[in-house]
C-alpha cells in the first residue's frame, strides 16, 4: 500500500478575509470622506466668488452712474444665476470732500448673518455741469 501524506489546504481563512475587507473599507470611506470635502469646498469657492461679483456689480453701478451717495446704509438682494444674495452697502465721508468710501458686504439670503464677500471701493464726486 501507498501511504499518502494528505497535504495541508492552502487558502485564506475566513478571518483574514473579514481583516482584509475592513481594510479595504477603511480605505475607501476616506476617499469617500475627502472627495465629499473636495465639492464641498469647490461650491463654497463658487458662491464666493459670485458674491464677489454682486458686490462688484453694485459698485460698478454707483461708479457709471455717478452717484453721490449720502453717508448711510442701505441694502438690497440680487440674484445671480441659481443663487440669490442680500446685500449692504454703507457709505462714508472721507478726509477728502470729493470722496466717499463704499463697504460692500454680500450674504447669502439664506444664511444672512454669513457673509460671503466683502468690498471696498471709492467714489469721486460728480463734476459740475456748466
Amino acid at each position: 500500500m501507498s501511504s499518502r501524506r494528505s497535504r495541508p489546504i492552502r487558502g485564506f481563512t475566513l478571518i483574514e478575509i473579514l481583516v482584509a475587507l475592513g481594510i479595504v473599507a477603511i480605505g475607501l470611506s476616506a476617499a469617500v470622506r475627502a472627495t465629499s470635502q473636495v465639492i464641498a469646498g469647490a461650491d463654497n469657492a463658487r458662491i464666493r466668488l459670485i458674491a464677489s461679483w454682486v458686490a462688484q456689480d453694485r459698485l460698478a453701478e454707483r461708479s457709471a452712474r455717478g452717484d453721490w451717495p449720502a453717508p448711510g446704509t442701505i441694502s438690497g438682494g440680487a440674484n445671480q444665476g441659481p443663487f440669490a444674495f442680500a446685500w449692504s452697502e454703507v457709505t462714508s465721508a472721507t478726509p477728502d470732500p470729493s470722496l466717499r468710501r463704499v463697504d460692500i458686504a454680500v450674504a447669502e439670503s439664506t444664511r444672512p448673518g454669513y457673509v460671503v464677500a466683502r468690498l471696498t471701493g471709492y467714489l469721486f464726486a460728480p463734476e459740475e455741469k456748466k
